[in-house]
């Protein structure tokens, strides 16, 4: 049997865009009957909100949509580089902390910027953190999170994006 693919969307505190990341991914995969393909898991670089669920407005939008889920906020680890396959970022905070982890392993290619998979980007590599904005920064970083999440999937299923491959 095939390994899964194992993925890790990571942001700062990791509870609002990574965790809604690793839901929408996983509600996608389920929708497509491929989720048995994949191990997705989400991490913060900082230890803020190690434990915590995730931020409640985050929740509410994600409500609003359907989408309901679960999760702890726990801070990355260097070992998480032999775990996982591909690491999706949100910003480039965060891109360069998870470099700076990769470095001492030779594994920055498995770093990439998650919103290279959203169609609208339009050349904006950032999911903004809406964590000190008002209930319409969630509303977009949703959108934008939904997006990029959905465009991974069909890289990842059409061979784009493989566990194999080195960006």
């Amino acid at each position: 049997m095939t390994q899964p693919v194992r993925l890790c969307f990571v942001c700062l505190g990791n509870i609002i865009r990574s965790p809604l990341a690793e839901a929408l991914f996983w509600h996608y995969a389920e929708q497509r009957g491929v989720a048995h393909k994949y191990e997705v898991d989400s991490a913060g670089t900082g230890a803020w909100h190690i434990g915590e669920p995730p931020d409640p407005r985050i929740r509410r939008v994600a409500a609003r949509h359907g989408l309901h889920y679960d999760h702890r906020g726990r801070q990355i680890h260097p070992d998480d580089f032999d775990r996982f396959d591909w690491f999706f970022v949100m910003d480039d905070d965060t891109y360069a902390h998870m470099m700076a982890l990769a470095s001492l392993r030779g594994q920055g290619h498995k770093v990439r910027y998650l919103r290279e998979f959203d169609p609208q980007a339009h050349g904006e590599r950032e999911v903004p953190d809406p964590y000190y904005g008002g209930e319409d920064g969630f509303e977009l970083v949703y959108r934008v999170i939904d997006r990029s999440v959905q465009g991974l999937l069909e890289a990842l299923e059409s061979g784009q994006l493989s566990s194999e491959q080195e960006a």
